[in-house]
């Protein structure tokens, strides 16, 4: 495999989103912009890309972007300085605030988004010179939990299983993760495999998401009770015979007191049953599928990790398959899901405050290894503060400086609220970022640093299956955009390290970090890559896609882990967990009645940094909103498309509700992604409590005690305009990307001349109005050579006009007289209504688009495909319109029955 498709003339790199490391085709439009598709040689995709993947052409403009190093200056205003003086500042405040409060009062935040060789510098540089172990990443709120489970059980925290396994398992058991959303192109391979094979899927979550919709059985079990179910699981398997026993002989130990605790938590299908909320022929089905099934792949994520008890709901989880000896073996593992496209590769290089790197751990024979392979004097002796930690010891003032690289903690920590305030308390803030704005960088940073972002910077990252990949550059890096390993190397040289940190490419990064894997390793730690520590420049370039371990002297890399044992304890065996009797750390009470969970959508990622800037990502659920069970709704007095406020002991949000029975009564669901960048009462981790994990220090993301109650609104409406808007401080809005520029969802109280002073103080060109008083409706927009510029609609609820027909002629060039005449109407010239919100956003389908089709007699996602070519891409909106289907021919029956029964 070349770095360059010579017949496309693309470039072969690896997508920047999720942990799945799909490979991307790349071709440069030279215009700054680039095509974008999947690369059918990677064997993490086949060339198959999810609807962000598809969508990263439209994320590399360079509008949003951070340029040049600045400085904020006595006045409070941030300047452009030249490279040198930012450094040369940087360095200087480290070295003071360290001379002065010791190496512990400064501390890194790193991202899963990184590169392998970022992450490797920056770790080398806080640990192995500064002497201190703060330093985090974002990862801590993401697989901190299973890394904790691995090393528990395992001794390393080591993938046993790989992606082919997913083609080979008989069954697929997800649990606490919505895979058809947040890793589709993986669970197009799970849905393959049951059409092809007849492998059955359990779906175990609180939720009945689009996962759920291709399930054998679901499980909708109470919020944390994930350790129950798996420890009645290990019971069932002991009591009906279907343990390996020389398997647990030979390769484990602690079976009897995992077992013995087992019985404690849920000693039966009767106990499991009450335990988790489900009925007992659920559970015993549930449990006689596993016993029976030999080849099982257990898949978890965020629904398991992001909890106060996930490193015991992971090792359950392990206990299972190791009690049976399913592991390591084609089609049968326990396999963590990881969030971010290099999560993995953090980890590998100790990300994590309490690693530290090639998977090396703090005690003594490894800290001393390190200590001589860096030749690191100052070497950190203890572990760090994991991230929430580490922002409540910088609100009390214990840590002074703080440098966060590629990730926006203000938005995504717990308690977003108290970690933006303590931002505002450190001597020094340092950020480097690829973007000008976010609510980090206006918590108050002192110094932004221009790196550099995807498209631009060249590296590795590796995937859930432990496959490391090349991402590689097809775009001149803008401005003054530097790579991170770069920035920090320059700040480590000017602190006095220079000879540890004189790396002149990516590629002599990584052969240090290939080095260290292999340095003294003789099979007794699972990270190897000692094979890659003498690639060249050129061989680094063209290094195509491999799994790890890949030991000095193989020609093959190991594809899996202890299908004969050889974990890497102290005695080669694993480690059965005796897990804590479950208890969730909150509990409800009468002011907070519900259960907050809180999560991704489909199209959306992280805090929409990037896919924000995306018009067709934006367009499948562009408001932030709160899922309710309708029961709850009614209790609540909230309505399906109306507004609640949502509160917990944190903080609270407005949002749009939806009205499902899809979610679990008692609970309530809220995306994760909008900031105050993007929407005006939206940041649902500013709801979230900060209660963590004790062994991994993973946040509690699933479960926070929450009251809902209703809001109104009078006017709702909709804003379209060439360049972002500052709207009214009384104003709920939702900004999305649109084509041309953005637009705003509004909700207000105020009165239309408000809304038309408002207008006419923004809005340039010629404009034209039409304003209705009695009727509560104002509809306006201003012209410039035939094109909108901007435009408002605002009236009751139900009449602010067609979003979708507006937003198709804000993004037409010029308008004919006729569309212009017809605009403030709010329909479209020729009468037909707007697709509604985009289903497919791979091709841009709507659900009105869809229904229609449904209608004239399309049955299947397949015959919709054929018809529209919706679903044919990543796959991830089939679920919604099977939905549609099955809602139409609900419907349809409906109005047989009434029409037989008026006859």
């Amino acid at each position: 495999m070349t770095a360059v498709d010579p017949a496309l003339r693309a470039t072969r790199t690896t997508c920047p989103y999720c942990g799945v490391g799909c490979g991307v085709l790349a071709t440069p439009d030279g215009n700054g912009g680039a095509a974008i598709s999947g690369d059918p040689g990677h064997p993490a995709n086949f060339g198959r890309l999810c609807s962000k993947g598809s969508a990263l052409g439209e994320t590399i403009g360079l509008e949003s972007r951070l340029l040049y190093p600045m400085i904020r200056c006595s006045k409070g205003a941030m300047e452009q300085v030249a490279w040198t003086d930012a450094l040369d500042h940087v360095a200087h405040r480290f070295r003071h605030i360290i001379a002065h409060d010791g190496p512990g009062a400064v501390a890194f935040y790193l991202s899963g988004q990184l590169l392998t060789e970022d992450y490797y510098v920056a770790n080398k540089l806080m640990k192995g010179f500064i002497g201190s172990a703060n330093v985090d990443t974002n990862s801590r709120l993401c697989m901190a939990s299973s890394v904790a489970g691995h090393r528990r059980a395992f001794g390393a925290d080591t993938v046993p299983g790989c992606y082919e396994d997913l083609d080979e398992a008989d069954l697929l058991v997800l649990v606490g993760s919505n895979a058809a959303w947040c890793h589709p192109v993986l669970f197009q391979r799970m849905l393959a495999n049951k059409q092809k094979r007849g492998a059955r899927i359990v779906v175990i979550d609180p939720r009945r998401t689009d996962t759920a919709g291709d399930a054998d059985l679901f499980l909708g079990l109470k919020p944390g009770t994930d350790t129950a179910l798996f420890s009645g699981l290990l019971v069932h398997l002991a009591d009906s015979g279907a343990l390996d026993s020389s398997y647990i002989e030979c390769h484990t130990s602690g079976f009897d007191d995992a077992l013995a605790r087992a019985r404690n938590i849920a000693g039966s299908v009767a106990a499991t049953a009450l335990a988790t909320g489900l009925s007992e022929p659920d559970v015993a089905a549930f449990f006689q599928i596993f016993a029976n099934t030999p080849r099982v792949v257990t898949l978890y994520s965020q629904g398991v990790n992001q909890s106060a008890q996930g490193t015991d709901k992971v090792n359950a989880i392990i206990n299972c398959h190791l009690a049976t000896g399913r592991i390591g073996k084609p089609g049968a593992s326990p396999f963590s899901l990881t969030g971010q496209p290099n999560a993995m590769g953090g980890r590998e290089v100790g990300g994590l405050a309490n690693q530290l790197a090639a998977h090396m751990a703090f005690t003594p024979p490894e800290i001393d290894r390190v200590r001589r392979f860096w030749k690191a004097p100052r070497i950190a002796t203890h572990e760090g503060l994991k991230a929430v930690q580490m922002f409540e010891a910088i609100g009390r003032g214990e840590i002074k400086a703080l440098w966060v690289i590629g990730t926006n903690p203000a938005v995504s920590l717990p308690d977003a609220d108290a970690a933006r305030a303590a931002l505002k308390k450190l001597e020094l803030f340092v950020i480097s970022e690829n973007v000008r704005s976010n609510d980090t960088v206006n918590a108050g940073a002192h110094v932004l640093l221009p790196a550099q972002a995807w498209g631009e910077k060249s590296g590795t990252v590796t995937n859930s299956e432990r496959r490391i990949s090349r991402q590689r550059a097809f775009l001149d890096p803008p401005g003054e955009a530097k790579a991170d390993w770069w920035i920090v190397s320059e700040v480590a040289k000017r602190l006095g390290f220079g000879a540890a940190f004189d790396f002149k490419s990516a590629a002599e990064v990584f052969r240090e970090h290939a080095a260290l894997s292999a340095f003294e390793n003789n099979g007794n730690r699972d990270f190897d890559i000692g094979a890659l520590a003498s690639l060249s420049d050129e061989a680094f370039d063209a290094m195509a896609p491999v799994l790890w371990p890949m030991r000095l002297g193989e020609v093959e890399p190991q594809q899996r882990f202890f299908a004969d044992g050889g974990f890497f304890l102290n005695d080669r065996k694993a480690r059965f967990i005796a897990p804590e009797i479950p208890a969730l750390r909150t509990e409800t009470t009468a002011g907070r009645p519900l259960r907050l969970n809180t999560g991704r959508i489909r199209d959306q990622w992280h805090t929409m940094t990037r896919s924000g800037i995306s018009p067709r990502l934006g367009q499948h659920l562009p408001e932030p909103f709160v899922e309710v069970h309708p029961a709850d709704a009614t209790r609540f007095g909230v309505t399906d498309g109306g507004f609640a406020r949502v509160v917990t002991d944190y903080g609270q949000c407005a949002l749009r509700v939806a009205v499902s029975e899809r979610q679990q009564r008692g609970m309530l669901f809220a995306p994760i992604h909008w900031s105050e960048a993007t929407a005006s009462a939206a940041r649902v981790g500013a709801l979230v409590a900060p209660f963590t994990d004790p062994y991994s220090g993973q946040p509690e993301n699933k479960a926070t005690p929450a009251s809902i109650a209703p809001y109104e609104y009078v006017f709702r409406g909709f804003a379209l305009s060439r360049v972002q808007l500052k709207l009214p401080d009384h104003v709920w809005w939702a900004r999305v990307a649109v084509t041309g520029g953005y637009g705003y969802l509004l909700a207000d109280n105020a009165d239309l001349a408000g809304w038309q002073s408002w207008l006419r103080s923004v809005a340039g060109g010629d404009l034209a109005e039409y304003l209705d008083f009695g009727g509560g409706i104002y509809r306006a927009a201003s012209f410039s050579d035939q094109r909108i510029e901007t435009c408002l609609f605002v009236g009751p609820a139900r009449d602010a006009g067609d979003w979708g027909v507006v937003k198709s002629l804000f993004a037409a060039d010029s308008l004919s007289d006729d569309q212009r005449r017809m605009l403030l109407s709010g329909k479209s010239v020729d009468g037909l209504a707007s697709g509604g919100p985009v289903v497919c956003a791979c091709f841009g389908v709507g659900r009105a688009t869809i229904c229609d089709a449904i209608a004239a007699g399309a049955r299947s996602a397949g015959e919709i495909g054929a018809r529209l070519k919706a679903g044919t891409n990543c796959g991830s909106c089939i679920p919604e319109m099977k939905r549609l289907i099955g809602q139409t021919n609900v419907a349809g029956a409906e109005q047989r029955q009434l029409a037989r029964a008026a006859n």
